[in-house]
C-alpha cells in the first residue's frame, strides 16, 4: 500500500474509532530541548550576551521613547545567529489604574530592515486602552548617571538605566524594587532577516514534520524579577498540584521543563506537568507578606517560561525575597505590563483594565450542567431529561457533542437521530431548561456541505505556505479552518448562528467551542503547522495562542447578533488567551476519572480565577475512564462550589448520570446538586462583582488573607468569594482531612452551624454527605432553599439570609438581581441589596446608584427566613419596620432539606420584600 493510502487508511481509523484516543504520550510534543529558541536562550547566564544602550531618549505623545543600541559586544553563544544588529524602538507610557507599559519592536525605518513587520496583537487590549495612559510629565527626570525616572500612580516609580539597558518599578519613597525587567542581562531580541548566514539553516524538524520558518530565528527573552515576593502564581493553562509555580531552574532542581504555554490537544493530560495545555495567559503575578505584583506579556507566539530557583544566578549568596523568571518567546514583539498593586486584588483588577472584566452570564448557566459524548438521540435526551425529574434533581442544561450533527458538518442535525431539534429544544425550555451544541472550527471538505462551499468561494480559510487552503485532519476527515484573524471572517462566521443559517436553533440552543487551539490530528504536536499563513501575512506561530480566542468571539458575537443584541451569549471554549474572559466561560480539557485530577482541579480554576478567567471548572467525574462511585460522589461535592458546574464523559465511558449509581449515591449527589443550587444568588452576586470588578469566583485562600502565610500555597481549600471556603476530599476512604481556616474570626460549619477558631488547623471528620466548608464570621450569604427542576423556575421562590456573626456582633453582606438574561442591566435594570447586620439590628439598603439608568428591575420576592450563627440564645423575638411588626426567634434548621434538625436561631416568614428598604431588630 502506498504511503498516502495508508496515511489515509490510518485517519479513517482514527476519525471512525474513538477508542484509538489514547492519552497523553510525551514523544508527540515538544521539550525545550527540541525547541531551538528555548534551548538557546536556556543556555545563556546572566550578562553573557551583547548588551544594550538606551539612545535618543525623548518625549512624545505622553510616553517616552528611546532607541536601544548595542553597547561593547560580548561574546555570543556559538549557536546563536550573529547578523549585525539594528538599532530597536523602546516605547514606555504609564496607563490607569496602575500599569507601565514597555513596546520594544524593529525600527522599520531603517533600510536594512525587511518589509515584513512584527506581529502585534490585536482586539486583546480594550478598545479605549490609547486614551487611557499619560505621563507624569513634569516629573520625569534624568541625571548624569544615565539613570531616566518618572512616577507612577500610588507612591510607585519607574527608572530606567541607560546602560546597560535595564527598567526597575519601585517605591518612590524609600527606593525599594518591586519589578525589574533585565537586571540579569538576559534580554535578546533575535531581528527579523531576509537572508541566510553562510550555513545557517532556518529549517525546523520535529518528528515528520518540517516548518520552513521562512523568516527565520525571530525569538525573544528577557528577565522579570519579583522584589519582595514569597510566590509566583499564573501563566495558565498547566496542571499542577501546586497553586504556586514551582521553580523550574536552579539550586535543587536536577532537571525540569520550563512551563510551556502553547495551546495544545493533550488527551488525558498528566495531572502534575508544566507541559502547556489547551490555553495560554501569559500573566503572572506575585504576592508576599510586604507587596504583590504582576507583569503580562501580550504575545501569542509559543511562550516558554522559567521559575528561577533562589541562588540560580549565585548559588553561594541566593537573594531573599525575590524570585527571577525567564520569558522566551519564538516570535512577536516585547508589550509587557508592569502591574504595580500594590494588593494582589488591586493587581488582579489592573490587568483587567486592560484586558476586560469577565462577561455576566445568564443565570440558568451559573446551574448544573449535564454533558457527554454523546446523547445518541432525541429519545435518549428525552429519558436523560425525565431522569433528573424523577430523582429530584435539578439541572439547567444537556448538552449535544459532534455526533449530532450530519457527518460532522457543524450547524447540521443527524436527521435521523434528531429529526425534530426544535421541538426536542421547545419541551426543554418548557421546563425552564436550555441546550447547548458543539460547534468547532474544523469544517469538512465536502462541496455539498454549504459551509465548507462558501468559506471556499470567499477564499475565507487559513492557507498553508504555498498559499492554498490548509487542508488538515480532524473529526470529520480532511478539513480547513476559518482565518478568524479576519475581522470580516469574524463578521461571517457570527452570522452562521442565525435562525436563518443554523435550520433546527432556537433562542434556548447555546454554543460550545471545542478543538479550537486549533486541533489538527496530523499536523506537529497535532496543532496547525507553524508556517501555515493567516490575515494580514500573518504566520500560525505569531498568533497560534490566539486563534481560539479569535474563534471564541465571533461565535460569542453570532449569539448576541442573533438575539438582536437583547440577550446575554453563553458559549462555552476549551481554547483560550488573555481577554477571553469577555466572551464566555472555558473548562479544563480532557482530565481523567481519578483522585489525583479531582485534586489538581482546584489549583488549575483557582490560577484561571486569578488570571481573569473566573467562568471555568472541570469535567464532573473526569471526562475518560469510569470513576468509582465515592469519587464521584466526591467531585460532585467539590464541583458544587466551581464556578463553571458540568457533568461531562468520554464516548467509550459507560453512562453516569447521577442515579446509576445505586440509591444512596443518588441521593449524595442530589445533595452535591441542592447544595449549588441554594447558592444560586450567592454565585450570581459573585458573578456581577466579577464583572465590574474582576475579582474571581473561586478564590485562593491568600487572596481575602494576604497577610497570612499558611494560605500562601495551599491548594487545596478554596474561598468562594469572601464568605465561604470548602476543602475537598482527595483520597478514597478518608475518614478524617486537616482543615486550616485562616484569620482570627470563627469559621461556622456548614453542617451544622457549629463555630470554629480561625488562625489554627482543624482535624475534621470527614462524611460521606459533604466536604467541610464553612462560612466566615462577619457575613451574610443569601440563598434559595426550595428546589425546582431548574434556576429558570426558581425565579419567584424566596430568599434565606444566613448571618454569621463576628466577635463584634455583625456581619455584612449583597445580593445582586436582574432579569437574569438581557443587557438591560447596564442600562439601570438590576437591584443591588447590601444587608448589615450590628447593634442587634439587620438592615437592609439600596447599593445601587439611584437613578443610574433608563431601564429598571423589580422583583416580589420576599425574605422567608434569616437565619442567625453566633447569636445568644436569650433572643426570643424581632420586630420589622417600618410596621412594627413583631415575629418570633425559634430554633431551626440550616436547610429545609429533609431530616434537617433545628440547630441555629432563625426568624421564619419576616416576609420583607427585598426589594425594599427595611430593619429587622432583635430583642
Amino acid at each position: 500500500m502506498s504511503p498516502p493510502l495508508l496515511t489515509l487508511l490510518l485517519f479513517s481509523l482514527l476519525l471512525t474509532s474513538p477508542t484509538s484516543t489514547s492519552a497523553w504520550k510525551k514523544e508527540e510534543f515538544r521539550d525545550c530541548n527540541q525547541t531551538p529558541f528555548c534551548k538557546r536562550a536556556r543556555t545563556r547566564t546572566p550578562h553573557s550576551i551583547p548588551s544594550l544602550s538606551v539612545s535618543s531618549l525623548f518625549l512624545s505623545d505622553g510616553a517616552i521613547s528611546a532607541r536601544l543600541l548595542p553597547s561593547q559586544p560580548l561574546e555570543s553563544p556559538s549557536d546563536a545567529p550573529s547578523p549585525t544588529p539594528r538599532a530597536l524602538i523602546l516605547r514606555l507610557s504609564v496607563y490607569t489604574p496602575g500599569a507601565l507599559r514597555l513596546e520594544i519592536d524593529e525600527d522599520y525605518s531603517d533600510p536594512t530592515a525587511p518589509s515584513h513587520r512584527r506581529f502585534r496583537v490585536p482586539d486583546v487590549l480594550l478598545p479605549d486602552i490609547d486614551d487611557r495612559h499619560k505621563l507624569y510629565l513634569p516629573r520625569v527626570s534624568s541625571d548624569s548617571a544615565g539613570v531616566t525616572s518618572f512616577y507612577l500612580p500610588y507612591g510607585f516609580e519607574a527608572v530606567v538605566h541607560h546602560d546597560p539597558f535595564q527598567i526597575q518599578v519601585r517605591r518612590a519613597s524609600n527606593k525599594e524594587p518591586i519589578l525589574s525587567f533585565n537586571s540579569h542581562g538576559l534580554f535578546d531580541f533575535e531581528q527579523l532577516r531576509t537572508n541566510k548566514s553562510d550555513g545557517e539553516e532556518w529549517e525546523e524538524r520535529f518528528r515528520s514534520h518540517t516548518d520552513t520558518r521562512p523568516r527565520g530565528p525571530q525569538s525573544i527573552s528577557f528577565d522579570v524579577s519579583f522584589h519582595g515576593a514569597d510566590f509566583v502564581y499564573g501563566i495558565p493553562e498547566h496542571a499542577s498540584t501546586s497553586l504556586a509555580l514551582r521553580p523550574t531552574r536552579g539550586p535543587g532542581i536536577d532537571f525540569s521543563e520550563p512551563y510551556r504555554l502553547f495551546n495544545l490537544d493533550v488527551f488525558e493530560f498528566l495531572h502534575d506537568s508544566p507541559f502547556g495545555l489547551y490555553g495560554s495567559i501569559p500573566f503572572m503575578l506575585s504576592h508576599g507578606t510586604k507587596s504583590s505584583s504582576g507583569f503580562f506579556w501580550l504575545n501569542a507566539a509559543e511562550m516558554q517560561i522559567d521559575v528561577l530557583a533562589p541562588g540560580w544566578d549565585d548559588p553561594a549568596n541566593p537573594s531573599p525575597n525575590r524570585i527571577d523568571t525567564l520569558w522566551m518567546a519564538e516570535a512577536g514583539v516585547v508589550d509587557a505590563f508592569f502591574f504595580v498593586g500594590p494588593e494582589t486584588k488591586d493587581v488582579v483588577g489592573q490587568y483587567l483594565s486592560l484586558t476586560g472584566t469577565p462577561i455576566m452570564p445568564q443565570h440558568f448557566a451559573v446551574g448544573y450542567h449535564q454533558c457527554r459524548w454523546n446523547y445518541r438521540d432525541e429519545e435518549d435526551v428525552d429519558t436523560v431529561d425525565a431522569g433528573f425529574d424523577s430523582h429530584d434533581i435539578p439541572y439547567d442544561v444537556l448538552w449535544l457533542d459532534i455526533e449530532h450533527t450530519d457527518g460532522k458538518r457543524y450547524f447540521t442535525w443527524d436527521k435521523t437521530l434528531f429529526p425534530d431539534p426544535v421541538g426536542m429544544q421547545k419541551k426543554l425550555a418548557a421546563k425552564g431548561r436550555h441546550m447547548v451544541t458543539i460547534v468547532d472550527p474544523h469544517m469538512k471538505r465536502d462541496d455539498s456541505y454549504w459551509l465548507h462551499k462558501e468559506a471556499t468561494e470567499k477564499g475565507y480559510y487559513v492557507k498553508d505556505s504555498s498559499g492554498r487552503d490548509f487542508d488538515g485532519w480532524c473529526w470529520p476527515g480532511s478539513s480547513s479552518y476559518p482565518d478568524m484573524l479576519n475581522p470580516e471572517i469574524r463578521e461571517w462566521w457570527s452570522e452562521k448562528f442565525s435562525f436563518e443559517n443554523y435550520k433546527g436553533s432556537t433562542p434556548s440552543l447555546f454554543t460550545w467551542n471545542d478543538m479550537n487551539e486549533p486541533s489538527v490530528f496530523n499536523g506537529p504536536e497535532l496543532t496547525m503547522p507553524r508556517d501555515a499563513v493567516h490575515y494580514g501575512d500573518v504566520e500560525h506561530r505569531e498568533l497560534h495562542n490566539a486563534y481560539g480566542y479569535y474563534f471564541h468571539m465571533a461565535s460569542s458575537e453570532g449569539l448576541v447578533k442573533r438575539g438582536e443584541r437583547k440577550d446575554r451569549p453563553f458559549v462555552l471554549s476549551r481554547a483560550f488567551f488573555a481577554g477571553t474572559q469577555r466572551y464566555g466561560a472555558i473548562w479544563t480539557g480532557d482530565n481523567s476519572a481519578d483522585w489525583d485530577h479531582l485534586k489538581v482541579s482546584v489549583p488549575m480554576i483557582l490560577t484561571l480565577g486569578l488570571t481573569g478567567m473566573t467562568f471555568s471548572g472541570a469535567d464532573v467525574g473526569g471526562f475518560f475512564g469510569n470513576p468509582e462511585p465515592e469519587l464521584l460522589v466526591r467531585w460532585y461535592q467539590l464541583g458544587a462550589f466551581y464556578p463553571f458546574f458540568r457533568g461531562h464523559a468520554h464516548l467509550d465511558t459507560k453512562r453516569r448520570e447521577p442515579w446509576l449509581f445505586g440509591e444512596r449515591n443518588t441521593a449524595l449527589i442530589r445533595e452535591a446538586v441542592h447544595v449549588r443550587y441554594s447558592l444560586l444568588p450567592y454565585f450570581y452576586t459573585l458573578f456581577r462583582e466579577a464583572s465590574t470588578s474582576g475579582l474571581p469566583i473561586m478564590r485562593p485562600l491568600w487572596l481575602e488573607f494576604p497577610q497570612d502565610k499558611e494560605t500562601f500555597n495551599n491548594g487545596e481549600a478554596f474561598m468562594v468569594g469572601p464568605a465561604l471556603l470548602a476543602q475537598g476530599v482527595y483520597q478514597a476512604g478518608e475518614k478524617s482531612v486537616s482543615v486550616y481556616l485562616p484569620g482570627t474570626e470563627s469559621w461556622y460549619y456548614l453542617r451544622n452551624g457549629a463555630a470554629y477558631k480561625g488562625g489554627v488547623s482543624h482535624k475534621m471528620e470527614v462524611f460521606e454527605d459533604s466536604i467541610p466548608s464553612f462560612q466566615k464570621a462577619g457575613t451574610i450569604i443569601p440563598r434559595k432553599d426550595r428546589f425546582r427542576r431548574s434556576s429558570t423556575q426558581m425565579v419567584n421562590d424566596p430568599y434565606t439570609l444566613v448571618i454569621a456573626l463576628n466577635s463584634s456582633n455583625s456581619a455584612e453582606g449583597e445580593l445582586y438581581l436582574d432579569d437574569g438574561k438581557s443587557f438591560e442591566y447596564e442600562e439601570g435594570a438590576f437591584m443591588h441589596r447590601r444587608f448589615v447586620f450590628s447593634d442587634n439590628k439587620l438592615v437592609s439598603t439600596n447599593k445601587a446608584r439611584i437613578n443610574v439608568g433608563k431601564k429598571k428591575f423589580s422583583s416580589e420576592c420576599v425574605i422567608e427566613r434569616v437565619i442567625i450563627l453566633g447569636l445568644s440564645a436569650n433572643a426570643k423575638k424581632a420586630v420589622i419596620e417600618p410596621g412594627n411588626i413583631e415575629v418570633d426567634i425559634e430554633l431551626g434548621p440550616l436547610s429545609l432539606r429533609p431530616g434537617s434538625s433545628p440547630v441555629a436561631l432563625t426568624i421564619r416568614k419576616p416576609n420583607v420584600h427585598v426589594a425594599d428598604d427595611w430593619t429587622i431588630r432583635i430583642l
